[in-house]
């Protein structure tokens, strides 16, 4: 009834109302029935977890009705009291009722579970006294387990001495029957002999004290003493493959055999046949020549990948595996083992020198790759047992890498002569009537790009000898030195530096006798090749050559690229002067034979230009195409107003004929020889052999200057007459008309036409010129 009374609270004030209690349905209706009980048996441990410990919760866990009377006390007045006192009544009546329906209704289920509840109580009684007989049953059988193992180990006991009786008795049979066995096995399956006699070794040495024990014991050891015997024979007469000594050298230690002569055996035996396989690889290989005459070999039946292929099965196999043998049958004693090893590696590297040295061509680089490549892996195992032959293999490898750089470099070389004598043959060709060959700026163009994509081409042949993929392009050889000392500085800088040389012997060498000099052409083309190498193709190169091969930070020291750039100006400078020289030689010699083949002093009136000059003309007119094709126009200083029609004097520029024309006889030529000494010390002085710039103007200045020159020079030497003279001061003119347009500054071409007309003066009988209008007649006429 406490419990009715504690949960009567329930529904009284707002927490215990109809619509507070959270049993509405989706009708809107309480459920009278189910409310009670879930206010009677308390909230689910759920709610009372998340539900907050409140104790004036009347429906709560926490209640405490001494604290809910206090609150209610303190915060209700009077009539809300009494409200609530009539509500309580309410609930505690309507829960009376509730409770005794409830009581009614379960009545009957309450006896039900009464009589139930007495049944099961009485069969439990039964199970009870089921259970103790069962747990006597389970105590009589397992005494009778307890008694019938024991008999089982009895027995067990009894079978294993009877085992062992049994078993002892095999084994006394099985050494009665070792002699015969070793007898049977020891010619035609030593080493099962060798079995069976270790495993009754032990046991006869332990019995040997009974006579019967010590009788097998003997006749066994002169059944393997003649075991041993037979297998000396075998290893002394007979040649045996690796694994056949191997065998035999370990059954004669089985055998308790001498370590030491075994050892020395078994080197011998490996040594016949070692030599047997370096006579096969030597017969492949020419015969060298002793009295030493330089005669090319035949070519080889195979190629190098073959012959490293059948070395390194063949020789290095073989000796990697004896070698192993031999450590694993003797141990550490390596004492005879490294020198022999060692000189048998040593004999395999010549021969595979040998055969190298036969690879003079290029042929295929990756071929020498693989082949190399493959001779460094096989040969890791050998220098495993011999680090003394690691650095001899190393080198061999380095050797062969550097005598390929070696011949690409004498291939590069070879091919940019060919280019060139090709070049040659396109200038030297003969051209049909309106049909122009090849101009210069293609013949460069295609010269240029073959000798870059020639160069370009091998260093992509030499990059395989640094590939990630091959072995011995770990070496620190290859990551260093190679790349710098051989591929830079060996092949490329080398290369660059032979370009140089070679195209400045065209000017610099002089040319065998017979043969025939380089054409004009040739050199302003190779000028301007070494002036483009300068300019950038040095610089291109060596970039693309340290990419592919990187340079250490503590290798080797490199040529600069500005030393490269250095050496091809000085020689395209080389060239170009030399070109200068050539072109003006040959105007100056077309020059010099005109003066020297003609009578100055019986010639008639001049009544036109000679043919000589309009040459002359043509020919720089010719040279200026010629350079323009490659050269840029360079810089010329201001020309005057009247440079065409100048007046072209006898005497000098700077004094008019007609004031000194008088005073100017054959009886006073020191008068007018004092007056031209003084205006040269005041004109500007002419340097006829001074290096040409790399400009269009300033090469046809050089050859101007030295045709004028060698005509002033042929002039000097010569007598002439008052119309050799006028002739002169035609042919003189009509230079002037034409040569100042292709010269720097017109002034070096007055002043050197003005020595020549002086020249002239001096050297003539009766001075006296013709007068300017008719020059320019002449020279417009002709």
């Amino acid at each position: 009834m406490a419990a009715v009374t504690a949960g009567s609270g329930a529904g009284s004030g707002p927490a215990g109302s109809p619509e507070a209690t959270g049993g509405s349905t989706g009708g809107g209706g309480w459920r009278r029935p189910h409310g009670p009980l879930q206010r009677y048996y308390g909230p689910s441990t759920a709610e009372a977890a998340e539900a907050a410990p409140d104790p004036t919760d009347i429906n709560g866990p926490h209640f405490d009705p001494e604290v809910f009377m206090t609150k209610v006390r303190n915060e209700c007045p009077l009539g809300q009291l009494l409200a609530r006192e009539a509500a309580l009544g309410r609930e505690i009546r309507a829960l009376d009722s509730d409770m005794q329906t409830l009581l009614y209704e379960n009545y009957n289920k309450f006896i039900s579970a009464t009589d139930t509840i007495r049944k099961m109580k009485v069969d439990f009684r039964h199970m009870e006294a089921e259970m103790d007989d069962l747990a006597a049953n389970m105590a009589a059988i397992s005494a009778s387990s307890a008694r019938v193992s024991a008999a089982l180990q009895d027995r067990h006991r009894r079978g294993a001495q009877l085992a062992g009786v049994q078993a002892l008795l095999r084994k006394l049979q099985a050494l009665v029957e070792v002699p015969g066995r070793l007898r049977c096995w020891a010619g035609t399956e030593p080493a099962r002999a060798l079995r069976c006699h270790a495993r009754a070794r032990a046991v006869l040495r332990h019995y040997r004290h009974l006579p019967s024990f010590r009788a097998i014991e003997d006749e066994s050891h002169a059944i393997m003493a003649d075991l041993a015997r037979r297998l000396r024979t075998r290893l002394r007469e007979e040649k045996l493959d690796p694994k056949e000594l191997t065998e035999c050298v370990e059954m004669l230690l089985q055998l308790e055999e001498p370590a030491e002569e075994l050892s020395e055996e078994f080197l011998s035996q490996a040594g016949t046949r070692l030599e047997a396989e370096l006579a096969a690889l030597e017969a492949e290989l020419p015969a060298a020549d002793p009295s030493g005459t330089a005669t090319t070999p035949p070519p080889p039946a195979s190629d190098i990948l073959d012959f490293v292929d059948r070395g390194s099965s063949a020789f290095v196999g073989t000796l990697c595996q004896l070698a192993g043998s031999y450590r694993a049958l003797f141990g550490g004693d390596t004492g005879r083992l490294e020198p022999f090893a060692a000189a048998l590696a040593t004999r395999y590297f010549t021969l595979l020198e040998r055969r190298l040295a036969l690879e003079r061509g290029l042929g295929d680089t990756s071929l020498l790759v693989r082949a190399l490549d493959r001779f460094h892996r096989r040969l890791r195992a050998l220098l495993e047992l011999l680090p003394a032959g690691a650095d001899a293999a190393a080198a061999l490898v380095a050797r062969a890498a550097r005598e390929r750089v070696d011949r690409y470099l004498r291939a590069l070389q070879t091919f940019f002569l060919g280019c060139l004598g090709d070049v040659r043959q396109a200038l030297a060709a003969p051209r049909p009537p309106g049909k122009e060959g090849p101009g210069l700026p293609d013949l460069l163009a295609t010269l240029a790009a073959s000798v870059l994509g020639q160069l370009k081409a091998v260093l992509a042949y030499v990059q395989l000898f640094t590939a990630r993929d091959v072995a011995f392009a770990s070496l620190p050889y290859f990551k260093g030195e190679f790349c710098v000392t051989a591929v830079r500085e060996g092949l490329v800088v080398a290369f660059v530096r032979w370009l140089c040389r070679t195209a400045r012997g065209f000017a610099d060498g002089p040319a065998e006798r017979g043969a025939p000099a380089a054409p004009p052409a040739l050199l302003l083309l190779l000028a301007r090749l070494c002036l483009d190498y300068e300019n950038s193709t040095i610089s291109y190169i060596l970039t693309l050559t340290d990419e592919q091969f990187p340079p250490q930070d503590s290798g080797p020291a490199v040529t600069p690229g500005p030393a490269l750039c250095a050496e091809a100006r000085a020689a395209a400078q080389r060239l170009l002067d030399h070109y200068v020289q050539v072109q003006g030689a040959a105007v100056a010699q077309m020059l010099r034979k005109s003066v020297e083949t003609r009578d100055w002093l019986g010639t008639v009136e001049p009544r036109n230009v000679r043919a000589v000059m309009k040459r002359v003309v043509e020919d720089i007119t010719a040279i200026d195409v010629q350079v323009g094709q490659l050269f840029e126009e360079g810089v010329r200083r201001a020309q005057s107003s009247d440079s065409s029609r100048r007046a072209f004097s006898v005497y000098s520029s700077s004094r008019a004929p007609g004031r000194y024309a008088p005073s100017y006889t054959p009886s006073a030529p020191m008068d007018t020889h004092l007056l031209s000494n003084i205006q040269k010390l005041f004109s500007e002085r002419i340097d006829i052999f001074s290096p040409v710039e790399f400009n269009k103007v300033s090469v046809l200045t050089g050859i101007i200057k030295i045709s004028l020159k060698t005509l002033l020079e042929c002039v000097r030497l010569r007598t002439l007459g008052r119309f050799g003279l006028q002739q002169v001061q035609v042919d003189g003119h009509y230079l002037q008309l034409y040569l100042w347009r292709f010269a720097s500054d017109e002034r070096v071409v007055q002043g050197l036409l003005d020595e020549v007309a002086a020249s002239a003066a001096h050297r003539c009988l009766d001075p006296v010129p013709m007068e300017h209008s008719v020059v320019e007649l002449i020279c417009e006429r002709g």
